[in-house]
């Protein structure tokens, strides 16, 4: 050991005495009795035991343990070289400059010492510095190689990666320039000097078709080959239902059974059958769902890759399934015409829309016709007489269910039930992959109508495991945080509208509803509707039932898509188990054991798929608005920052108009009304205003696109005067 490194061992000894309490630099000298002209070499020893995490330094200079002073969290990283830190427990995140994030990637697990508390009154945030990485997130990394002569270097695809990686002469498998390419991190670098690593695989060239998706799947490791083991147990699986497995199972064979999905679904999940009774005003409801479990046996091969995927992904060019093809697209698949094993929640309903009664049982269907949500429309939206000639003996129950789904939203919109309505994207991509038509996905009666089916079961499903104490995979959505509450507040009261809270500062669902009834067909409506979502906390899923905000629900679960989310799987399992009399105390002990885990997971992997599904559209649009350079478009203004304001497109794709390009006036942002304004003219550019804009670049790999405000002529912004 170096007497420097004695040096250190004596100070951290020192620090984590019990009796040693925190002391600044000067205080320690004295304690130490060190001459001045030492105090430099004292400094420079606490100063690398501060960087590698071994002591901690105070907001005010004191030294002690790490613990005193620091905390640990996850970074998230952004282009410009800044992050911030998740701290589990605190509301808020913490800020890291450029200079303070001690070369932390996106995602690594984190020691920081808080520097500087939020400050309300002067609008200023927490702010921190990284000590050391506890835990580095990224092993591997995906990216576009950029071959010098005798070195390359990898810039990352994921934006939030501010780092190239250096690639050493011989360690680039051969790569070009272009190629995008997956590298192993071997050193993470410091501050004065780049990650480094090694290629280890060449995913292809930047412009072949399928690259660019395929380069998301790789970032996100995303698997889309299946084991060996699980293929092995695939084949051994039955392609057709047996009189064995159909032994014991309630026959629902002769009802009329109908699916209702997309035009291009191969994986139906759930069917529906419905009733009137004149007698007794009741409607029966029922909902069927594919019994994946009666193939995916706990513990298999096949289990344990489905809780590893968690959910499918569904990207512009392909899908990643949770389950192989022939049980997702096969066996599993409702498909009409052949038997399938099923579960199924039957329910009764009122005119009021309440279930008053119910039965979760194992079943047998044979579904009478796949139908899509565009025949459907046609039928009960538009009174189309060739489709109601194509489909004659089915309309009178899909007019029933029109009439039960109705009641049913009803019902749920009284009760606070929210419903956003924002546009999802449809992409359509030529056969190389590139995209030639993107257009809001529609939302008509007939998806709605399946939706509210779904719901009533899942609800169903959830309260009757509740009651029953079960072993349980809730899907819970928690009240969103008074802070965000207030800001929301705030924020409408510029509009003239008001959010009635309760003396606790607790918000209800119902009024949140009536918010959104209120600005129903007004200019302000889809701002306000944006400003609530971004309010609302993400909804995951738990072992404890602690309702459902969004849906203004007391009990909620996933019960309706096995073949593609785990958590549904899961609890078919549990409720087949309970049904046959097999959930004693020790396989209840089993599922309480393994289900928190299950809930954790599930939860981690679902914002992997949605955060690839969403990385990938943005792609997609990049690439799409690249043909339309220089060309206009009527949008509306999504969102405001202090850099410049993002305009949505009719057709979901969305630009920055950076402040930069604003030169009649210097603009200062006013976070509260969420509104940029010009210093001397008094024009504000403001969330959900309507704006013409111009098309001046968009790049595939950065994902973005660059607009400008269009000079024609029409005044497109607010002025003072018109408040």
């Amino acid at each position: 050991m170096t007497d420097r490194e004695k040096k250190k061992k004596i100070l951290t000894e020192l620090m984590h005495d019990p009796i040693y309490k925190p002391m600044k630099l000067k205080e320690l000298a004295m304690l130490l009795d060190l001459e001045k002209e030492r105090r430099d070499e004292l400094k420079e020893l606490l100063t690398e035991l501060v960087n590698d995490g071994k002591i901690g330094l105070s907001p005010k200079g004191k030294y002690g343990k790490p613990e005193l002073f620091s905390v640990t969290g996850t970074f998230t990283g952004n282009s410009r070289g800044f992050g911030f830190v998740t701290v589990e427990g605190r509301d808020d995140d913490i800020f890291i400059s450029p200079e303070n994030t001690g070369k932390a990637l996106n995602g690594d697990l984190v020691r920081i010492v808080i520097e500087r508390e939020k400050d309300e009154k002067l609008g200023k945030r927490a702010e921190g510095k990284v000590l050391n990485v506890l835990e580095h997130a990224n092993k591997e990394v995906v990216g576009i190689y950029k071959k010098n002569k005798n070195f390359g270097f990898v810039i990352p695809d994921n934006l939030k990666i501010a780092s190239d990686i250096f690639i050493p002469q011989g360690k680039d498998m051969g790569a070009e320039t272009g190629h995008k390419v997956v590298v192993k991190i071997t050193d993470y670098g410091s501050e004065k000097r780049s990650p480094e690593g090694v290629i280890k695989e060449i995913i292809g060239n930047v412009n072949d078709p399928g690259v660019d998706i395929g380069s998301i799947v790789r970032s996100y490791d995303l698997p889309e080959e299946f084991p060996k083991e699980v293929l092995k147990e695939v084949k051994d699986i039955p392609e057709a239902v047996t009189e064995r497995q159909e032994k014991g199972r309630v026959d629902l064979r002769g009802l009329q059974t109908v699916t209702i999905d997309g035009d291009d679904a191969k994986d139906l999940d759930d069917a529906v059958t419905l009733s009137y009774d004149e007698n007794t005003g009741l409607y029966t409801l029922g909902v069927h769902i594919a019994d994946v479990t009666a193939y995916v046996e706990e513990g298999s091969a096949l289990d344990k890759e489905a809780l590893k995927r968690g959910t499918s992904v569904y990207l512009p060019d392909r899908v990643i399934p949770m389950l192989p093809k022939k049980l997702s697209n096969g066996i599993c698949s409702l498909n009409a015409g052949v038997d399938r094993l099923t579960l199924s929640c039957i329910m009764k309903i009122n005119k009021e829309g309440e279930i008053t009664d119910h039965e979760i049982c194992e079943s047998v269907i044979n579904v009478d016709r796949r139908m899509s949500y565009k025949n459907v429309y046609a039928i009960i939206g538009k009174n189309d007489a060739r489709r109601k000639e194509q489909y004659k003996e089915f309309v009178p129950m899909f007019m029933l269910m029109k009439e039960l789904s109705e009641i049913l939203r009803k019902r749920r919109e009284n009760r606070g039930g929210i419903d956003f309505d924002f546009p999802e994207s449809k992409i359509t991509l030529d056969a190389k992959g590139r995209p030639v038509k993107i257009e809001p996905y529609e939302r008509n009666a007939a998806n709605m109508l399946i939706e509210d089916f779904m719901l009533a079961a899942n609800e169903t499903v959830a309260e009757d495991c509740y009651w029953r104490q079960l072993p349980f995979l809730y899907r819970t959505h928690e009240s969103p945080d008074p802070d965000k509450i207030r800001e929301l507040y705030i924020l409408i009261s510029n509009f003239g509208y008001f959010l009635k809270q309760s003396k606790n500062e607790e918000i209800r669902p119902k009024q949140i509803r009536k918010l959104l009834e209120k600005i129903k067909g007004s200019r302000e409506e889809a701002l306000i509707e944006r400003l609530v979502l971004r309010s609302m906390k993400k909804a995951v899923y738990t072992t404890e039932c602690t309702g459902h905000f969004g849906l203004a629900a007391g009990y909620y679960c996933h019960f309706t898509s096995p073949i593609r989310r785990y958590p549904d799987l899961q609890i078919h399992r549990i409720i087949k188990e309970s049904l046959r009399g097999e959930l004693g105390k020790k396989r209840t002990a089993h599922y309480e054991k393994i289900l928190k885990n299950v809930a954790v997971k599930t939860s981690e992997l679902e914002r992997r798929a949605d955060e690839a599904e969403r990385e990938s559209e943005k792609m997609k649009k990049a690439e799409y608005m690249r043909g339309f350079i220089d060309e206009e478009f009527e949008g509306i203004i999504s969102g405001v920052t202090s850099y410049g304001f993002y305009v949505e497109l009719p057709n979901t794709c969305e630009g920055l108009v950076h402040v930069n390009t604003l030169t009649d006036d210097y603009y200062i942002f006013d976070e509260a009304k969420l509104e940029l304004k010009g210093e001397r003219t008094g024009k504000r550019y403001k969330l959900g205003q309507e704006i013409r804009v111009r098309v001046t670049n968009a790049d595939k790999v950065m994902r973005t696109v660059d607009f400008m405000v269009a000079e024609d002529g029409k005044e497109q912004y607010t002025l003072d005067s018109e408040q």
